[in-house]
C-alpha cells in the first residue's frame, strides 16, 4: 500500500499550536448555530480540534476511530472502523469533527454511521479541507490545497530521539519530484 498522494498538493503550510487554537475556535464559532449536542471526534488527529470545540461549546465529546492506517502506516484503500460511534448519538444533533478532509470519505462514512444510529441531524466539520474533498465537509475553518503540517505531526520519536516525521519528509520529496 502506498502512502497518500502528496504530489498534487501545492506548497507547504506548517501550522503552529497558536494556528491550531485559532482555527479550532473558528470551527466552534461555525458550529455554534447548529446547537450540536454531541461532538464526535475522529481519532487520532481529529481528537485535537474535537476536544477544543467540545470544550468551547460545552457539549459532550465521544471519540471514534475510522482509519486507513495501522501503526501510522497507510495500509488500506478505504477507511475501516476501529472504534465505532457511540449509540449516545441517537436523537441528538451531532457534529463529526476531523482535523483534515482530504478525500472526504472518512467524514462521510462517520456521518452515515451516526445517522444509522439514529442521530437527529449530523454536521460534518473539519479544521482543514482540500478543495478536492468529495464530499466536502459542511463546515471548515480553512480550505487549502497545501500540504498541511499539523503541530502534532512535525516531530516523532525514532530510535529514542525526536526526528522529523518520515511521512512529512516523503510528502515534501514527492512535491519536489512532481515540480521538477
Amino acid at each position: 500500500m502506498q502512502p497518500y498522494n502528496y504530489t498534487h498538493r501545492t506548497g507547504l503550510l506548517p501550522l503552529t499550536w497558536d494556528d491550531f487554537a485559532r482555527l479550532s475556535a473558528r470551527l466552534a464559532e461555525l458550529l455554534e448555530p447548529s446547537q450540536s449536542e454531541i461532538i464526535v471526534g475522529l481519532a487520532r488527529g481529529g481528537l485535537f480540534p474535537a476536544t477544543l470545540v467540545a470544550c468551547s461549546l460545552r457539549v459532550e465529546l465521544y471519540p471514534a476511530r475510522l482509519t486507513r492506517r495501522e501503526n501510522d502506516q497507510v495500509v488500506r484503500e478505504t477507511p475501516e472502523w476501529k472504534v465505532p460511534i457511540s449509540p449516545a448519538v441517537a436523537g441528538k444533533v451531532v457534529a463529526i469533527v476531523d482535523e483534515i478532509a482530504d478525500s472526504g470519505q472518512t467524514l462521510a462514512l462517520a456521518a452515515a454511521q451516526a445517522l444509522e444510529l439514529g442521530a437527529r441531524q449530523v454536521i460534518t466539520a473539519s479544521l482543514v479541507a482540500h478543495s478536492w474533498a468529495d464530499p466536502s465537509p459542511q463546515l471548515t475553518a480553512l480550505v487549502t490545497d497545501a500540504f498541511v503540517l499539523f503541530p502534532w505531526d512535525a516531530q516523532v520519536r525514532l530510535d529514542g530521539q525526536w526526528a522529523p516525521n518520515p511521512e512529512v519528509e516523503m510528502g515534501l520529496k514527492a512535491q519536489e519530484s512532481d515540480g521538477a
